[in-house]
C-alpha cells in the first residue's frame, strides 16, 4: 500500500496521558517510536518539542470526547492536526492496548486511509461554544417553564388551558399573587390584561384550586430560576452579537432565507464558519450535517434511505427553521413542505429534514457567492410539469363530484 506520510505520529489521547507513536518510513523499512506523556500544558510542551525535533509534520489524533483539544491548543499552528472520527479508526477486537492503539493510528494516517474531521478556526470555534451554551440554557428554561405547567396541575390549577402564554404579563402576575398567599378566584382573575379579560368567566374556574404553601414555595424557586435564565440568555447573547461582529456580513445573509432569525443564524454560522472553501461542495455540506439521505444497499436493493449522524447542534437549528419556513406563506420552502408531507404522504418529520436540507444547500451557494436568497417562489415546483399538475387537480375535483371542463384563458 502506498505511503503517503513518510514521517507521521498517531496520538491515543486519554484525560491523564498521551501515548504517542512516532512511524518514520525509511525505504521499505518502518521504524516506530513509542512513548509517553501527560495531558498538563508542561507534558504537551514536551510532546511539542518531541515532534519538531523528529521532523514530523503530521499527528493523527481519535477524536475522544474533549480530551484531544488540550493537545490540539498545543500543537496547532507548528503541526498538521488530522482529527479522525473513533468509528472510522476501530482497530481488531481482542488487541487493544493504548500502544496498540497508537501504532494503528499512525499506520492509517500514513498510508492516508482517514478522513480529517472539519475544526473550525480559533474565532469560530469560541463563537460556537457561546451558542451552544446558549442553546444549553433555552433548554433548561423550557424545562423549568414545562415543571411550572407540572406544579400548576398537581394543585388543581388549570391557568395553562385558558391562557396561552402562561410566562405573559397576565400569567406572571397570576403566578406572583399565587405565591403571595392569594386564593380567591375573582381577585386573581382581576389580574388579567389585554384581550384576557374577555376570558374572565374561564380563568374563574381555572383558578379555583387546591394551592398550598408547598406549591408555592416551589413556584416561586421556579420562577425566580427562570427568570434568572431570562437574565443570562440575554447576556450571552449580547456576547454572541459581538463576537459575530467580523462576521455580519455572514450572518445577514443567513437572515434572509425564510424561517431563519438572528439566533439560528448565528448558530449556523457558528458551526460551519463563513468559509464555503472547507467543504468542496454543498452536497458534501449536507452529508457532514447528517441533513441528506443515507446509503445502505445491499445485493441491489436499497435498505433504508435513514440519515447519517452529524453536527447535532446544527442539524437541530435547521430543522426548526424548516419548521418555521413551512409556516412562510407563498415561499417556495412551503410549498415544498406541502407537497412531500402531504401530496407525497411523507408525512411531517420527512418534510421538515428535506427543508433543512434544501436551506443548508442555499446557505452554502449564498456564502460562497455572498448573494442574499432568492426565492424560487410557490409554483416553482408545479411550472415544470402543467400537464400533471392538471391531471391531479381535474381529477381531485372529479373525486368531489364535479365535472370539470378546461378551457384555455384568452390572451390579454
Amino acid at each position: 500500500m502506498e505511503v503517503m506520510h513518510r514521517i507521521i505520529a498517531g496520538l491515543d489521547v486519554h484525560a491523564k496521558q498521551v501515548v504517542a507513536c512516532l512511524r518514520v518510513q525509511q525505504g521499505r523499512r518502518c521504524r516506530r517510536t513509542l512513548k509517553q506523556f501527560s495531558t498538563t500544558t508542561p507534558g504537551l510542551l514536551d510532546l511539542h518539542a518531541w515532534l519538531i525535533e523528529a521532523h514530523c509534520p503530521s499527528v493523527l489524533i481519535e477524536s475522544t470526547g474533549v480530551y484531544w483539544r488540550p493537545v490540539f491548543n498545543i500543537l496547532e499552528g507548528s503541526v498538521e492536526v488530522i482529527l479522525a472520527n473513533a468509528q472510522h479508526v476501530k482497530t481488531l477486537p481482542g488487541r487493544k492496548t493504548d500502544l496498540r492503539d497508537a501504532e494503528w493510528l499512525a499506520e492509517l494516517g500514513a498510508h492516508g486511509l482517514v478522513r480529517a474531521s472539519f475544526i473550525p478556526p480559533a474565532p469560530i470555534r469560541e463563537l460556537r461554544e457561546l451558542t451552544r451554551y446558549r442553546t444549553h440554557l433555552i433548554q433548561m428554561r423550557s424545562q423549568q417553564m414545562n415543571r411550572v405547567h407540572k406544579l400548576l396541575e398537581s394543585a388543581n390549577i388549570k391557568l395553562g388551558t385558558v391562557v396561552s402564554d402562561l410566562f405573559g404579563a397576565s400569567g406572571r402576575a397570576m403566578l406572583r399573587a399565587l405565591i403571595a398567599g392569594e386564593q380567591d378566584p375573582q381577585r386573581l382573575t382581576a389580574l388579567a390584561k389585554g384581550s384576557l379579560r374577555t376570558k374572565r368567566d374561564q380563568l374563574v374556574p381555572a383558578l379555583t384550586g387546591r394551592f398550598r404553601a408547598s406549591h408555592g414555595f416551589l413556584l416561586r424557586e421556579l420562577l425566580d430560576h427562570i427568570e434568572y435564565l431570562d437574565r443570562q440568555l440575554a447576556t450571552v447573547s449580547e456576547e454572541i452579537g459581538r463576537q459575530c461582529g467580523p462576521f455580519e456580513e455572514a450572518v445577514a445573509l443567513v437572515q434572509t432565507i425564510p424561517g431563519i432569525g438572528r439566533a439560528t443564524a448565528e448558530l449556523i454560522l457558528a458551526e460551519i464558519g463563513d468559509d464555503m472553501a472547507r467543504f468542496p461542495s454543498a452536497h458534501h455540506l449536507a452529508s457532514w450535517a447528517g441533513v441528506c439521505p443515507g446509503n445502505n444497499e445491499s445485493a441491489g436493493k436499497r435498505r433504508t434511505g435513514r440519515t447519517r449522524k452529524g453536527n447535532r447542534w446544527l442539524r437541530t437549528a435547521l430543522c426548526e427553521a424548516g419548521w418555521a419556513a413551512s409556516r412562510t406563506r407563498g415561499t417556495y420552502l412551503q410549498s415544498q413542505f406541502r407537497r412531500l408531507a402531504f401530496a407525497k404522504a411523507k408525512g411531517g418529520k420527512k418534510a421538515v429534514m428535506a427543508i433543512a436540507h434544501s436551506i443548508l444547500i442555499a446557505v452554502w451557494h449564498m456564502l460562497t457567492s455572498r448573494v442574499p436568497y432568492r426565492d424560487l417562489g410557490p409554483c416553482h415546483l408545479v411550472a415544470p410539469e402543467p400537464e400533471r399538475a392538471k391531471r391531479v387537480l381535474v381529477r381531485k375535483l372529479e373525486q368531489l363530484g364535479f365535472h370539470v371542463t378546461l378551457a384555455t384563458k384568452a390572451a390579454a
